[in-house]
């Protein structure tokens, strides 16, 4: 069987290497790098910049765990971003050694749906191939949202992309957006000393997450003297290249003008659905503009499929990984259906975030009775041994059958934390098994213990309520 993959990035390559793992004759189409966002422009190479930051955090507190440091404590952002680069260069010549162990074959350049059997591909010296077919798999993915009132031009209004590329700490520095992306990129960049300042339409940081997760998270950020402004409508951005005056000015209702060095836009992703022959086919899109897919991950159209967040659905990696594998497993042959019930994410603020699950307006909208436990970081032994003790994990349980519906942490290592979570919803656990289950002392995960005893108001670590 013969399968082309349009986009390399977690859902593509990920499809790709399953089906050859399966037997198919893979062909993959990338038109800039293997990894897509994720790897060169999202995931990794944020996260290695917070790795950074991370170690500058400890570094200037060393002193508290009995350390002596003579000297200053200068971050060097040129640097920074050399070791992201070099992150991010070992990683993707990874996963290229993993097509060639694997035989997949890579045409770099922008691949077209023909017909349900044939794919164009413009090369980079603007040659073309047609590349026949028995399957297709579209992973075209996202790019950051290009609103036209902040038109961005890389040098004062910047893209999550541009961030990523800048050599100097701006001096001040406003962002768009308090979501994910906003509130990662301003936990960075105060690190380094920037003056930041988050705007915000909602009523809250981080709306995605359970809103005491948010509350937690926005005293932390007042805390590092991030100013967040929620409910805020923007009227216009000016930037000034003046000698004396040059930056960004963003007026908003109310007359007042906020100005900044730089201006960071993080509001969105615009999925990358045009120019890929969705049209000429008659793909179906959904409401949202993503392409529109049933739980085999397969479009209207028989042997094409598409993953990743070119659906519109989950804009997340691992999601987009896991929508590859069973597109893949279906263009072999081997039936398999997609499951979105249990999708665990991380946010890589400071302090870290990890939730799945339904969140607690969630369940009241389902109409569904439930018990809430809560633990504080601060009761931890271990968060004390390692300085980290903001924040808290918070477990949501039907009050009927005591399952467990929902997990949100916000605190040290929450990330990976809250697997143990996501596992329990898997497997259809109560709250009273995952307090059964013995955990290794000291360590953070007793907290998940501790909270999900107090569910039922018997965790021993906390005040009689």
């Amino acid at each position: 069987m013969r399968l082309t993959v349009i986009g390399a990035g977690p859902g593509g390559y990920v499809a790709a290497l399953k089906a050859a793992q399966l037997g198919a004759q893979v062909t993959v189409i990338e038109d800039t790098e293997i990894g897509g966002t994720c790897l060169n422009r999202g995931c990794i190479p944020t996260k290695t910049l917070i790795a950074s930051t991370d170690a500058l955090h400890k570094a200037k507190s060393i002193e508290d765990f009995g350390i002596e440091i003579s000297g200053q404590i200068i971050p060097n952002l040129s640097r920074i971003m050399d070791r992201k680069n070099r992150v991010v260069s070992t990683q993707v010549k990874g996963i290229r050694a993993l097509f060639k162990s694997w035989g997949v074959n890579l045409i770099e350049g922008r691949g077209r749906i023909l017909t349900p059997e044939t794919v164009e591909v413009k090369k980079k010296d603007n040659s073309t191939e047609i590349i026949n077919s028995d399957k297709i798999i579209i992973a075209t993915g996202s790019k950051p949202a290009q609103i036209p009132a902040f038109q961005f031009d890389g040098e004062h209004i910047l893209s999550s992309d541009d961030a990523l590329t800048l050599t100097e700490v701006p001096k001040s520095l406003i962002i768009i957006g308090a979501g994910v992306i906003g509130c990662e990129f301003a936990c960075i960049f105060r690190e380094l000393d920037a003056e930041v300042t988050i705007l915000e339409m909602m009523q809250r940081a981080v709306t995605t997450e359970d809103p005491e997760i948010s509350e937690i998270l926005e005293k932390e950020l007042k805390k590092k003297k991030i100013k967040l402004m929620t409910g805020i409508k923007i009227e216009k951005v000016e930037v000034v290249k003046a000698e004396q005056d040059s930056g960004v000015h963003v007026f908003i209702e109310g007359g007042k003008e906020l100005v900044a060095e730089r201006l960071l836009v993080s509001i969105g992703r615009s999925l990358n659905t045009d120019g890929i022959g969705l049209e000429t086919l008659g793909i179906r899109k959904t409401l949202r503009g993503g392409i529109e897919v049933n739980e085999k991950m397969e479009t209207n159209i028989g042997g094409i499929y598409a993953v990743g967040d070119v659906t519109g659905r989950i804009l997340l990696a691992h999601v987009a990984s896991r929508e590859g594998m069973v597109a893949a497993y279906n263009a072999c042959g081997i039936e398999t259906k997609m499951d979105h019930s249990v999708v665990p994410a991380g946010i890589f603020t400071s302090p870290e975030i990890g939730s799945v699950g339904l969140r607690e307006h969630q369940a009241a909208e389902k109409g569904l009775k439930i018990k809430t436990g809560r633990f504080q970081f601060r009761t931890l032994g271990k968060a004390h041994a390692m300085g980290e003790i903001a924040g808290m994990i918070k477990i949501i349980a039907d009050a009927d059958t005591d399952k467990v519906l929902g997990v949100h942490i916000i605190g040290p290592h929450a990330s990976d934390l809250v697997h143990e979570g996501a596992l329990a919803i898997k497997a259809g656990l109560t709250a009273r098994e995952m307090a059964d289950m013995i955990h290794a002392h000291p360590t953070l995960a007793e907290g998940i213990m501790e909270a999900a005893e107090d569910v039922h108001g018997e965790a021993i670590h906390s005040s009689k309520k």
